[in-house]
């Protein structure tokens, strides 16, 4: 069987990445290292999520990544995320989370959520294809990405309450 270069390189880099994040006891991150992916993906289900900040409740329709795949593809190759939508990657347990930007198009605000459902961190305004580690420092429950900039726009912070379903029913 003929494998190209880019093949093998595509194995090897996600090989490396499975090894270090082993070493490193790090569990949730989106990967199922079949297929690379070249294409965006469907929609996903949605539901409704709502952040409760300072200055008022922002509502978002959220697509759910619920397996390895969705997870793993993301946001990847969707030229734009619309101000109202975003995705939202519930781990099985609150624990470290680490993304990047691999494929993806436009820039994202990745929210960090705590098992208290208060947000614990965020990373705004995201370069679109980097391969940098965009960490949570700790462990959350889930991450959710939102248009890159909004977070800002709409004073989201540190400390303000997310509201989803997905969430509703996970349990610590």
């Amino acid at each position: 069987m003929f494998v190209s270069s880019a093949s093998r390189t595509a194995l090897i880099v996600c090989c490396l990445i499975v090894v270090y994040r082993s070493a490193l006891g790090i569990t949730a991150y989106a990967a199922d290292f079949g297929d690379v992916p070249v294409k965006a993906q469907p929609q996903l289900m949605r539901e409704p999520l709502s952040i409760e900040s300072k200055n008022g409740k922002h509502q978002f329709s959220i697509e759910i990544a619920k397996t390895p795949r969705e997870q793993e593809v993301g946001e990847m190759f969707r030229p734009d995320l619309p101000a109202d939508r975003g995705m939202l990657f519930v781990w099985p347990y609150a624990q470290q989370s680490d993304m990047w930007m691999e494929n993806t198009l436009a820039s994202l605000d990745i929210i960090f959520i705590g098992a208290d459902r208060h947000i614990q961190s965020i990373i705004e305004n995201t370069v679109p294809g980097s391969l940098a580690h965009l960490s949570s420092h700790g462990p959350v429950l889930a991450t959710l990405e939102l248009q890159g900039g909004i977070t800002g726009k709409l004073g989201i912070s540190v400390g303000d309450v997310v509201s989803v379903p997905s969430l509703v029913q996970k349990k610590s």
